[in-house]
């Protein structure tokens, strides 16, 4: 679902470039913190992609229960139900907090409704058994690469945070250098 390929040019290629956190000493600050960046958008937009497959595995296990369970009560008058236990179970020790939006929203949501093609989700309770089981596979599946890819890009960002705390740890970075680069930052933007 989501290939890295060497040479390529999109964010994710970058970032999760063999070269990318490779000679970090030898890197400005500045340089760093770009880096640092530019991987925090990728891990961002993948933890998009990642809570839209969430909801649309939600919603098609949710019709399963419904199913076995001989529910009269339709996916429907149930979504919102299915859509905010999703957002409240996350797992804490996955999560990081998020400060960027997504910059590829409309791109993941379109890639997300690709995955399966037929398989019209606004009316699940008309799909065949075989149909539902079939795009809960593919979700599942999708999501677990994501999720592979989301830790990578997790790991590339420990990285580079790990070399810009050893700077900082060993002097060569300042913290007031940081608090006048912020606060330039907030005078330019006044």
């Amino acid at each position: 679902m989501i290939e890295v390929r060497p040479g390529g040019r999109r964010r994710i290629d970058r970032v999760l470039a063999e070269g990318y956190v490779r000679n970090l000493a030898e890197l400005p600050l500045t340089e760093l913190r770009a880096r640092r960046d530019e991987a925090a958008q990728e891990e961002t937009d993948l933890s998009y992609l990642r809570r839209l497959l969430h909801a649309r595995i939600d919603i098609v296990r949710a019709e399963q229960q419904r199913r076995s369970s001989g529910g009269e009560t339709s996916i429907v008058d149930q979504l919102a139900s299915i859509l905010a236990d999703n957002a409240v179970s996350s797992s804490p020790r996955q999560g990081r907090h998020q400060q960027l939006e997504p910059s590829r929203a409309g791109e993941h949501r379109r890639h997300a409704e690709a995955l399966v093609g037929d398989v019209d989700l606004s009316d699940v309770s008309s799909l065949s058994e075989e149909r539902l089981e079939g795009a809960l596979k593919t979700y599942t599946e999708a999501e677990s690469q994501v999720s592979l890819r989301r830790r990578e890009v997790q790991s590339v960002m420990d990285t580079i945070n790990g070399e810009i705390a050893a700077r900082y740890r060993s002097g060569t970075a300042s913290v007031d250098e940081l608090i006048s680069r912020e606060r330039g930052r907030t005078d330019e933007g006044a």
